[in-house]
């Protein structure tokens, strides 16, 4: 953010003919007229710009990261910054060995027309009214209160007011004076804490930065240009004000045209007030100063005096809030509009019983909504990065990995023992009977424990489901129950205890279904018949392969979507003549065409089981479960939920302070624009 500067005229010198003189002659002479005002105008637009700056500043509207426009003064030790304020402020400060300001110290000047000048000092919520005569002493006092007794300092800022006639209308902080060696009884880290408050004011935007520089000194050298130039490294908003001219003239006109080290808003001369001069005579001594001297009149008169400093000051002051003021407003609006915001989106603060019911209900309404939506209707808009949420997909993949597992540990057999099983069992269901008569026992038996060898599946299938579901279910209840700390453990613990009893009420299921497949072999699908058939079209050309002689076929066929060995078969057939062979083909087949019936049905009855259950969950139990637990003596009742958290509660603190502070500070803006409008009507 720059900031216009007449730097033109403040680097350029010449002689200044004798009516220059006169005129300047004369302002000498309106000087020894009793309390002459430091300015020679006064804009009224500038002071509510002024009191409103100065009230965001006293409502502390930079901790809501607000910067407002400043004029910083910073210089080293020694280097005459006090004198400066002093007759800036025609007031006396603190002086002494070492640091003598130790807290940032804002100054407000106001012009008075009171010749009665008003003084007093504003720190930790308390106003200290003073006087010219005890200023000092109070000052003092105040400082040692914030910065403790000693000469450590403190980041926390004590406010100056005075208002007195013929000041200039200006705030400026004065900052501690800039020193490396630590003196007797200062922190060995003195300088390290110095930087740190100063770069903390001079590293905004908005800033206007007063350095003080003694002529006696090399201006390159001094730490506060260099701390100056880092953080206003094109020198836009620095401004210089060189001291003790009158003991140092040698060199100062080519120090101050020259600017070797980039003054963006030039530089202002000045004679400090000596010993017990007042504030008018030292004002007549340094306007003779730069009149007289052989070396000092050469430097151009707008660059020389405090009133020029004063001038200059208020003009840039005014530039600068003027700069600044709309975004100020935009800032706070913005933060205002977005604290709002946020303190709706906080749970409401209930106050009954009945408010709290009201609410409960609610939660339990969107709760089960959002569950309709992630697990039914598949609906994921309330998760749309989270695809752990994206239920209908995931439980789709779950039943789908199931059902191709189910058929690969159902269908595994060793081609080489093809049939083996078979005859193993229908030998021993062998009876006194007619022949050729399949045993239904045998049928059974082969049924049995292709059942048992898969009935862990359904079983784990189960597990994982309510697992996943248990997880869901969870992230849905505290999502909706988050501003509700002692509800949303109520909550928690009643979708878990849910979940564990819908979990058991499965796991009996698919344990029914296992054993009933077990128990008996019943399909009324028509598929069955057709599959067998199908099979049993091979059964000719499988028992030639068995009957023919071992060279001259090979030991494998194929039947549908099967390759089998029937080599060991061979020796079988001699034994029995076939009977055996043949009945076992035939049960193999059947049991083939009857598995295939089986593992659809034991897909589609968890399928079903499945969605029935989750239907159940969403639309009964949830609700249901959820009122008990909190209704249960353990559960603390609806009455738990009038206990707003600490976490919301200090949200809330926070941000009915910071709403408070930005409405307060609207209002200081829009009285202040009420008044430079009735201005300039």
């Amino acid at each position: 953010m720059a900031f216009k500067a007449d730097t033109k005229s403040s680097r350029t010198h010449s002689r200044h003919s004798s009516s220059d003189s006169d005129d300047y002659s004369s302002t000498v002479d309106d000087a020894t007229h009793p309390h002459p005002p430091l300015i020679s105008t006064y804009n009224d637009r500038i002071r509510p710009l002024l009191n409103c700056i100065d009230r965001l500043r006293q409502l502390k509207v930079m901790q809501e990261g607000i910067q407002l426009p400043t004029i910083v003064v910073v210089g080293d030790q020694s280097s005459g910054k006090s004198s400066v304020l002093e007759s800036l402020a025609q007031i006396s400060l603190p002086r002494a060995q070492g640091i003598c300001t130790r807290v940032p110290l804002i100054m407000r000047l106001q012009h008075h027309l009171d010749p009665r000048p008003q003084l007093h000092l504003e720190y930790h919520d308390k106003t200290i009214v003073t006087d010219e005569s005890r200023i000092e002493e109070d000052i003092i006092t105040a400082t040692d209160e914030i910065a403790g007794h000693g000469k450590g300092i403190s980041h926390t800022p004590l406010t100056l007011i005075v208002k007195k006639k013929g000041v200039p209308d200006l705030t400026m902080v004065d900052l501690p004076g800039i020193t490396r060696v630590p003196v007797h009884g200062q922190p060995e880290d003195i300088y390290e804490q110095i930087a740190a408050i100063i770069n903390e004011y001079i590293a905004p935007e908005e800033t206007i930065i007063l350095n003080v520089l003694s002529a006696s000194v090399d201006f390159t050298t001094c730490e506060s240009i260099r701390m100056s130039q880092r953080a206003d490294v094109k020198g836009v908003r620095t401004l210089a004000v060189v001291t003790k001219a009158d003991r140092n003239p040698e060199g100062l006109l080519e120090k101050v045209t020259a600017d070797d080290v980039n003054i963006g808003l030039g530089y202002i001369c000045v004679r400090n007030r000596v010993g017990n001069e007042t504030y008018e005579e030292a004002r007549i001594k340094e306007a003779k100063l730069f009149e007289s001297h052989p070396l000092l009149r050469m430097v151009d008169k707008s660059m020389v005096g405090i009133p020029v400093l004063a001038e200059k000051l208020v003009e840039i002051q005014s530039s600068i809030i003027s700069k600044c003021l709309p975004n100020i407003v935009k800032k706070i609006n913005d933060k205002l509009t977005g604290y709002v915001g946020e303190l709706n989106k906080l749970p409401r603060k209930m106050a009954s019983v009945a408010e709290a019911m009201t609410v409960f209900m609610r939660i339990i309404g969107s709760v089960k909504e959002s569950l309709r939506k992630v697990l039914i209707r598949g609906e994921f808009d309330e998760y749309p990065d989270d695809k752990s949420m994206h239920c209908t997909a995931r439980l789709s993949e779950m039943l789908n990995e199931y059902s191709v597992n189910l058929q690969l540990t159902g269908g595994i057999e060793r081609k080489e023992l093809f049939l083996m099983e078979e005859i193993k069992v229908l030998e021993e269901a062998k009876g006194i009977g007619l022949p050729n008569f399949l045993p239904r026992t045998a049928f059974l038996t082969v049924l049995n424990r292709k059942v048992n060898g898969v009935s862990g599946m359904p079983l784990e299938f189960v597990g994982n489901l309510w697992r996943y579901i248990e997880e869901v279910v969870t992230k849905v209840l505290i999502s909706h129950s988050e501003d509700y700390p002692p509800l949303q453990a109520s909550m928690k613990r009643a979708g878990q205890s849910l979940i564990a009893k819908m979990k058991d009420v499965s796991v009996t299921r698919v344990m029914e279904m296992v054993e009933m497949e077990k128990i008996t072999d019943y399909t009324c699908n028509p598929e069955y018949t057709v599959i067998w058939g199908k099979l049993m079209s091979h059964q000719k050309a499988f028992m030639e392969a068995v009957t023919t002689d071992h060279h001259s076929k090979p030991a494998e066929i194929e039947i549908e979507w099967l390759k089998v060995e029937v080599g060991h078969l061979r020796r079988r057939y001699d034994d029995d003549g076939g009977e055996v062979v043949g009945q076992a083909f035939d049960m193999k087949m059947r049991m083939m065409a009857y598995w295939k019936i089986v593992m659809g049905r034991m897909v589609d009855c968890m399928a079903l089981h499945m969605l029935y259950s989750i239907q159940n969950l969403v639309n009964q139990e949830m609700e249901f479960e959820v009122v008990k637990e909190i209704m249960a003596p353990h559960g603390g009742g609806i009455e738990r939920m009038l206990e707003e958290s600490p976490v919301v509660a200090g949200k809330r603190e926070k941000l009915n302070r910071s709403v408070k502070l930005l409405r307060e500070s609207k209002d200081s803006v829009t009285n202040m624009m009420d008044q430079v409008a009735a201005y300039g009507d």
